[in-house]
């Protein structure tokens, strides 16, 4: 399995070989950061944790701080699963590079928050009549058919809050990969709006970066005077 955190920057639409016009989602791919491996005996998960985002540092709190020590600050954090997390470090990166064009991969994002909504635009009720007799039934939603109980069930379809929430789309297609830009053009619409986060996932081998290591620079002694002559 493979993953990447992204943020979505809109929608376009791209000319394929065969002239036919697609409409992608651009998204901004990583690059992402491993910010912790999590193994069975410690965690008792076989999980990363990927980071994505940057945050100014004076704005963590002491607990973010100490857990992101080391690495750069970043302002959402996700876990994924894996079978095995051997070789994979704390500070490795993985980049829009463990895709490929024709990829299929599942994007998970926060749906756009539309506020109150009655039944009609929530739930597509169709209404009620609009002819005579019927004032101010038009888009009402009509009984609840709650009977005898004398109560409401859960989960009956009423007038709410919509949208806000979280959205699987599955079985999308990867139509280019720009690794220049760190850029993701997915077939079709994802949920969110723009500058939302995006959990991206598909079938195949993780690419791991591993992290630089700075190799420290030897300084020669500086020489001992020679004594002076008298």
């Amino acid at each position: 399995m493979k993953f990447i955190l992204g943020r979505k920057l809109g929608m376009t639409q791209v000319f394929l070989d065969n002239g036919v016009v697609v409409p992608v989602t651009r998204v901004l791919a990583g690059p992402c950061q491993v910010v912790q491996v999590k193994n069975d005996k410690k965690e008792n998960a076989t999980a990363l944790q990927l980071g994505i985002g940057a945050k100014r540092a004076f704005r963590l709190s002491k607990p973010a701080a100490g857990h992101l020590e080391g690495l750069e600050p970043v302002s959402f954090l996700k876990d994924f699963g894996l079978d095995s997390v051997d070789g994979i470090e704390r500070g490795d990166v993985i980049t829009v590079d463990t895709f490929a064009t024709g990829d299929k991969v599942a994007v998970i994002g926060t749906s756009k928050g539309k506020g109150f909504a009655g039944v009609v635009k929530r739930h597509h009720f169709r209404g009620g009549p609009a002819s005579h007799g019927h004032k101010d039934n038009l888009r009402m939603p009509g009984s609840i058919g709650a009977g005898g109980i004398q109560r409401v069930f859960k989960d009956m379809r009423m007038a709410g809050r919509m949208g806000g929430e979280r959205v699987t789309v599955k079985n999308l297609e990867i139509v280019e990969v720009r690794p220049g830009t760190n850029e993701l053009y997915i077939k079709g619409a994802v949920p969110g709006g723009r500058n939302s986060i995006l959990m991206i996932s598909g079938e195949g081998d993780l690419k791991v970066q591993k992290k630089k290591v700075e190799t420290p620079v030897e300084v020669a002694p500086a020489a001992e005077p020679s004594p002076a002559v008298s």
